[in-house]
């Protein structure tokens, strides 16, 4: 049990708990402030201003060391990766088919760290492999419950579009699955690798903001639509503090173990999502979403036991 407990595997689970809580402040947020791109981008933008000033504070007063020059550029890689992807996914959802697209995104999210750590750490296990197919299942029947009355109406305009922004944030995301891993393994702590990572997404989100904005107002769009509201900003300090554990569990779960198994578990973010929604807002969970939540537990029991007798057997 002792082996279970501090396996990457229950860091990988934590790290989809917290995102998903993120997840759900961050579109609060942006739902309060208009719901447009610029006022997502500024929740994010706001968010990782704050966590990343947090987090180096911490290190600081912990005498945590500076990481080695390669573990800083895989850092701005994986920020970088992570601002453009949160742009991208934002445009997508705007786009209509939402379900689909969160459900597009969370696969390709999954499957390239996945890919990738089969390369560089080799085979899995094939109950592992299992476990991954459930989880990639579990993610669609999650995230995109309302998937094919979506995509039937939006065939006709956005489908294709949003299907293409949505497998390009899924590449940024599975990009910042696996630099984050390579940025932590050249650092003794979990905060300042996190650190480089908010300070690529803050550039990339803030020109993309610029532009935009700039855009905006050649075209003459009000002033309000470039601001946060009051409610606004107290969902962004709630996601901030949810979204920043999320983050510094997954470094650790990258830390502890292979890649593969932190990135597939933390794609189940989503139901952490729907969850609060169903519970704080009152949503309710389809017939479809609920076969996706066990379908999840399993695939977590599959890829945790699968840690489990891996790590007695070295014992």
């Amino acid at each position: 049990m002792q082996a279970l407990l501090h396996s990457n595997a229950i860091f990988g689970l934590l790290a989809a708990i917290f995102w998903g809580g993120g997840d759900f402040c961050g579109g609060l947020a942006s739902k309060h402030s208009g719901g447009t791109v610029p006022a997502a981008l500024r929740v994010v933008l706001l968010s990782h201003t704050i966590s990343m000033t947090a987090v180096c504070l911490i290190a600081w007063s912990l005498g945590d060391p500076i990481p080695g020059r390669m573990a800083i550029l895989w850092g701005l890689v994986a920020g970088i990766a992570n601002g453009l992807a949160l742009a991208v996914f934002y445009v997508s959802l705007s786009g209509g088919a939402m379900g689909a697209a969160a459900a597009i995104s969370g696969l390709l999210a999954a499957a390239l760290p996945a890919v990738i750590s089969a390369f560089t750490e080799g085979s899995s296990g094939w109950r592992r492999y299992l476990g991954f197919l459930l989880a990639a299942v579990a993610i669609w029947f999650i995230a995109g419950a309302e998937g094919e009355h979506e995509l039937a109406e939006a065939a006709h305009a956005h489908a294709k579009r949003s299907t293409w922004l949505a497998l390009a944030a899924g590449l940024g995301f599975g990009i910042f699955f696996t630099a984050i891993k390579w940025a932590g393994e050249g650092s003794k702590g979990v905060l300042l690798p996190m650190a480089t990572t908010r300070v690529g997404s803050l550039a990339t989100c803030a020109i993309t903001l610029a532009l935009i904005s700039a855009a905006g107002r050649r075209k003459g769009a009000p002033a309000g639509e470039f601001s946060l509201s009051r409610k606004s900003v107290y969902w962004v300090l709630a996601g901030c503090v949810v979204d920043t554990s999320g983050n510094l569990f997954y470094i650790a779960a990258t830390q502890a173990g292979r890649l593969d198994v932190a990135a597939v578990l933390g794609s189940l973010y989503p139901a952490s999502t729907i969850i609060l929604a169903s519970r704080i807002l009152k949503e309710r969970t389809t017939a479809r979403q609920n076969f996706g939540f066990a379908l999840a537990v399993a695939a977590a029991v599959l890829i945790t036991l699968r840690q489990r007798r891996v790590s007695t057997s070295r014992g």
